[in-house]
This record gives structure tokens, C-alpha cells and sequence, in this order.
């Protein structure tokens, strides 16, 4: 990791990590200061892909985590795959966007939240699309081709391609 164009694949944040430890990693991938992966050996990541300042990839020990080519994602975003995340191409993803693909069950009520199993459900986000800012994208959600989520909205359910949602929840508020 002597080269220039090594060192743009670096975090110089904690949690530093190589770019032999992901699954697959693009040419021009650029990780700005304070980015943490996690799991990087279940995360693939494509060509041309920008990760904003202190954003988290929380990759997981089973199901994929994938980021399409052309794709950019803002500054400090939380993306966490335990239940599989797929993000297409040239998806924008603007600053502070959580995306969680599991949740604990609630059921048995003399038994702390924490300590319930957990539900895993994979999220895709299809190409072209555009998550504005503080979104909120819940397990088990796919985004349809170039929809685009309004900033601050809370996504619990489908939404179709060439839409736009906003809103907590989130409703499809008109069609582009």
C-alpha cells in the first residue's frame, strides 16, 4: 500500500482497512477520512464509488452487501447488511442515511427486546435512484429504479420505480 492510488482506498480514520479485505472493490473507490468498515470480506463494492466522511459499513458475517458502480453516499450515513443490502448503479444517496435490514422480534414479553431473535430482511435499492437526506430506509424495503426518497422520510414499505416518496412514513407523493 505504497502507491497514491493505494492510499485513496484507506481509511485515515479508525478502523482502518486494506482493500484486499473486501469481497471486491472497483478502481476509483474513494473513502474519505473517518469511514469504518466492518466485515469488508461480505461488502463489493463497484467502479467509481465515493463514501463520504465518518459514513459506517457495517458488512455481516453471512448475507452480501453490495454497492453498484457510479453510485455516491454522503457524509455520515450508518449502513448495517446484516440481512443483505443491495444498492444498484449511479445511486445518489445523500448525507446522514440509515439503512437497517434486521430488527428484534417483540413477542415474548417477559424477555428484554435485546435479547429476542433477530429478523433479517434484505433491502435493494434499484439503479438510478436518489435517497435524499436523514432518510430512514427499513428492513425488508426495495426502492424501484430511479424513485427518489425525500429528505427525513421513513421508509417501511415498497416503492415503485420512477416515484417519489416522502414523509414519516413515507408515501409516494407523486410519479416523475
Amino acid at each position: 500500500m505504497n502507491t497514491e492510488r493505494d492510499r485513496r482506498y484507506r481509511s485515515e480514520g479508525t478502523g482502518g482497512f486494506d482493500i484486499k479485505d473486501f469481497k471486491s472493490i472497483g478502481d476509483n473507490v474513494v473513502f474519505e477520512m473517518g469511514v469504518l468498515v466492518f466485515h469488508p470480506e461480505r461488502i463489493s463494492i463497484g467502479r467509481n464509488v465515493y463514501v463520504g466522511h465518518n459514513t459506517i459499513l457495517k458488512g455481516y458475517y453471512k448475507n452480501e452487501f453490495i454497492i453498484g458502480d457510479h453510485t455516491w453516499i454522503g457524509q455520515g450515513c450508518f449502513f448495517h447488511s446484516a440481512g443483505g443490502i443491495i444498492i444498484g448503479k449511479a445511486v445518489g444517496i445523500g448525507p446522514m442515511v440509515k439503512i437497517i435490514s434486521s430488527f428484534h422480534q417483540s413477542d415474548e414479553l417477559t424477555l428484554p427486546i435485546l435479547y429476542q431473535n433477530v429478523t433479517l430482511k434484505e433491502i435493494v435499492i434499484e439503479d438510478g435512484s436518489d435517497i435524499g437526506i436523514g432518510a430512514i430506509i427499513l428492513p425488508g424495503v426495495t426502492i424501484g429504479e430511479g424513485a427518489i426518497i425525500g429528505a427525513g422520510a421513513v421508509v417501511a414499505k415498497n416503492i415503485p420505480a420512477y416515484s417519489v416518496a416522502a414523509g414519516v412514513p413515507a408515501r409516494i407523493i407523486r410519479n416523475r
